[in-house]
């Protein structure tokens, strides 16, 4: 596998069948190598309309061995090309990273694919991370929200990042148009971070033109505080026990979408406005969670 690491354009690779996309990450700041459970199209439970991820055509589609099916053996062998590439040209891999066309831990392959990702990250390259990009839509199905539960608490090199882009059902649709319910999800993320370690990542952007309302960056703000705060108690109560926000990343619209110009990307001034308000209000709590923002 010829290993290219170009910025935006080489996100693209994925929505031709590829499994294993090597990519250079803003929030992993580096070279993160993606795993795509979803070569063939995308499949999510939300319809973001900042999302990345372009229709496949007959025009653009590669699939893998020759089959726009999933397959672990591909996957296995993609893999480890892509760590040995980037090991032999003396690139650092940030971490190995599930996210590709859609929700990854709803793909029926993703706990033997957690698995092979391990044991290959484990035996090939132990500094780099495994992270699970996740909606959080998972959690609502018990074996899922178990799954990344133990994962979390017992792999040391693994690290969820949790989307939560709103902090009010109004802007949740806005944001990610999914029929999920709001209250289910955010009442299941608020179990899960009492159990397990996560990142919050939360994308901010403009929709139709609207910027996010007053009263949903009051409301998100409260959420994130509450989550840290709750979690930070219930470890603080429980000495052993791994949980909490390791940290909350922020990030604006930097790629291309298939909306666009439906998702804008806000100013500058705004995204640091946004993080420097989190991090005050966290502080004023005395929640260590760190804050990143990512342009």
């Amino acid at each position: 596998m010829a290993l290219n690491i170009t910025p935006v354009t080489n996100h693209r690779e994925r929505e031709k069948g590829l499994i294993v996309y090597p990519v250079y990450s803003r929030r992993s700041e580096g070279l993160s190598i993606g795993i795509n459970l979803f070569p063939e199209k995308k499949t999510c439970p939300f319809d973001c309309p900042y999302c990345e991820v372009f229709p496949i055509t007959a025009g653009n589609f590669i699939g893998s061995a020759g089959s726009s099916a999933i397959s672990l053996e591909q996957m296995e062998t993609d893999l480890r090309e892509a760590i040995d590439a980037a090991q032999k040209q003396e690139i650092p891999i940030k971490d190995i990273c599930f996210s590709g066309n859609g929700e990854p831990v709803l793909s029926p392959d993703f706990p033997d694919a957690l698995k092979l990702a391990e044991s290959i990250r484990a035996g090939a390259d132990a500094s780099a991370k495994l992270v699970i990009i996740t909606s959080g839509a998972g959690l609502l199905h018990p074996r899922i929200f178990s799954l990344l539960k133990e994962t979390a608490i017992n792999s040391p090199m693994t690290d969820i990042w949790l989307k939560l882009d709103a902090g009010t059902p109004y802007w949740y649709q806005k944001m990610n148009r999914s029929s999920l319910s709001f209250e289910k999800l955010i009442e299941k993320i608020k179990e899960f971070v009492l159990s397990a370690p996560v990142t919050i990542q939360t994308m901010l952007c403009a929709i139709d033109g609207e910027i996010p309302p007053d009263d949903e960056v009051q409301a998100w703000e409260t959420l994130v505080c509450e989550l840290a705060e709750t979690a930070r108690d219930a470890s603080l109560q429980e000495a052993a026990k791994k949980t909490g926000i390791r940290k909350v990343q922020l990030y604006g619209k930097a790629r291309a979408a298939p909306e666009d110009p439906y998702a804008s990307a806000l100013p500058v001034e705004y995204l640091e406005k946004r993080s420097a308000s989190l991090k005050c209000k966290l502080t004023e709590k005395g929640i260590k969670a760190s804050v990143n923002l990512y342009l």
